[in-house]
Parts: C-alpha cells; structure tokens; sequence
C-alpha cells in the first residue's frame, strides 16, 4: 500500500476521514463524535438494515438520526444501533448517513455514507425462503461471537439473513452472506442466536435451529478479531517523524480492507487498502510532527467484513527521536 504523509494542519480535514470532532460546541464542550461501522444491506424490495457503532461521548448521547440522503427518515434512542428503514422503492439505490445528537439537543457530524440497493419486486410472491441450515457459533474472546450457517433456498432468490439474539433481531447481512461476527457482547454471558432468510417479498423463513455459546470471562474485549504481532517504531524523514506501522491482519471469513488508527487514546484516522488488501503482514505510516522526544501512545483495530469494528490490538509506546 502507498504511504500517505499527512501534514498536522489537515489532522482536522477530510483527507482520512477523522473519527474525532475537531470543533467545539458552545460552553466549550465537544458535540457528540461520528458514528462509525455504519453499513446498510437490503432486507427485501422495499426495506434496507442500516447498522452503526456505538457513539460515547460527555454529554451523552441521546438519540441517533438516520438520513436516507439529505431527508431524515428514522431516529432512535442511544441504546439502538440499528434500525430498518421501510417504505423504499423496489430496483433502487439508496445512500444513507447517521449522525448522533447529546441530550443538549447538538448533532454530531454525519457518518461516511453508505449504499445498498433494494432488489427488483417480486409480483405475487408468497413463498418463503427454507430454513437456513448447521448455525454454529463460536465465542471470539469476551465480547464477541462468530456465527456460520447453511445458506437457505427459494424459489426466488434469498434478500438478506436477520440474526436473532433470543426473540430480538440484532443483525442483517446480505443474501449471499453465511457468516458474520457478532459484537458488543459481555463477557462469561450465554448466549442463543438464531438465523432466519428473507426474499425479495419479505417473506421470512423458519428460524434455523439454535446456536448457544458462552463468551469468555474477564475484561477482554474479543481478542482474536484484533491485529495480531503489532508493532510501532518512528522514523525521522525530511526534518520530520513518522510512526510506522507493522501488524497482521485478523483471521476473519473474509477479507480487512479498512482499519482505524488510536493515537494517544483516541481516534485519529482510518486506512482503506485499494485494490487487493495484505492477508499477511500490513504496514501503514503517518506523519506526527517534527519535535523529538514526544512520546505517543498507538493503537490499531480492524473493520471486520460485517461492518463492525474488531477488538483493538495491544497498545505500544514511540517517542520521536528515539534511537535516532
């Protein structure tokens, strides 16, 4: 992958795509961040599941507002991270964005965009999908699960696959997807997840037979979906320091196009491979600035082929200058 040198007075622009709020509201207090892992998949010919990551923030976050491109069309409470945007046309294409809004009544900047297209209509459609068939699921650490299943049949085609914790839908994936990684579980908790297949029509399968699991004990947070080996180290170039980046990728059904870079504890960029992404050993370098002896904290995490954000890897320390 290319490296791409930033200067410090774009850490603030679009360039690559910060996660952090660079202006402050009235009172001095920051306005809830962007909302990231934000994904949208077609449910049938007139519904699309849009998905995102949980915002954290002082105030807290209230609300979430969901734009289907400049028109708001749903909002839910801070404890929902998703929700099915209804009433659309069949054979289209949609762009949607989320922004969070603090009890204060402020709105945090929109997300990235992201596009899914409703499938053409189906006339007279009442059959539904079969059931999808062999659901297993694996604990991944403490707070996550991994999910696999046989894919279901119909006499159309299968739209999309709704992810059930108990009797709660918690997930949607694309009709073509027979596997995902569930997030934002607790740890040492058992749990029950069921599958179910949708068409075009909205008719639902039978739920799959149940897969139950129990998460790993203690304060991890899903290890194995975090870049494994990781390692930092500064170089100086040009009367300035970069940190360079070395770490491989996690094992996931699927391939890691997209991380996110945490400097000094918060979030400060995201990298997108072009083309085909490493599955070995990846590398990444940004500029930090031009004093020595500054000592930085970083981090890096992984966005999983699902759309949501993978554990955090283990955090390591660089000073500039160090070593020359």
């Amino acid at each position: 992958m290319r490296r791409v040198t930033v200067p410090a007075a774009l850490l603030c622009g679009a360039a690559l795509l910060l996660t952090s709020a660079c202006a402050r509201g009235a009172g001095g207090e920051r306005p809830p961040g962007v909302p990231t892992g934000v994904t949208a998949e077609a449910g049938s010919a007139t519904s699309v599941h849009v998905m995102w990551n949980q915002v954290t923030g002082d105030p807290p976050v209230s609300a979430y507002e969901v734009y289907r491109g400049r028109d708001k069309v749903e909002e839910v409470p801070a404890d929902r991270h998703m929700v099915d945007v209804v009433r659309l046309r069949p054979g289209t294409s949609y762009v949607f964005t989320v922004r969070a809004r603090d009890r204060d009544g402020r709105l945090g900047p929109p997300s990235r965009t992201v596009r899914a297209s409703t499938p053409d209509a189906v006339a007279a459609d009442t059959s539904a999908p079969s059931r999808p068939g062999s659901l297993d699921g694996r604990a991944v650490g403490s707070r996550a699960a991994q999910l696999t299943w046989a894919a279901a049949t119909d006499d159309r085609k299968v739209a999309s696959y709704d992810v059930y914790q108990g009797d709660t839908k918690i997930h949607s994936v694309g009709g073509t997807q027979t596997a995902t990684v569930v997030t934002g579980l607790r740890p040492g908790t058992r749990y029950s997840f069921t599958v179910r297949a949708r068409d075009a029509a909205d008719n639902l399968s039978p739920a799959s037979g149940a897969a139950r699991l129990t998460t790993a004990p203690g304060d991890g947070r899903g290890t194995a979906t975090a870049p494994a080996d990781f390692r930092a180290a500064a170089h100086r170039a040009d009367g300035a320091y970069y940190i360079d980046l070395t770490w491989v990728p996690p094992r996931t059904d699927g391939l890691v196009t997209e991380y996110q870079v945490h400097l000094d504890g918060r979030a400060a960029t995201s990298l997108v491979f072009g083309g085909e992404p490493p599955r070995d050993r990846a590398s990444y370098s940004f500029y930090v600035g031009e004093k020595a002896g500054e000592r930085h904290r970083v981090r890096l995490r992984a966005k999983l082929p699902d759309g949501t954000w993978g554990a955090l890897s283990a955090e390591r320390t660089v000073t500039t200058g160090d070593g020359g």
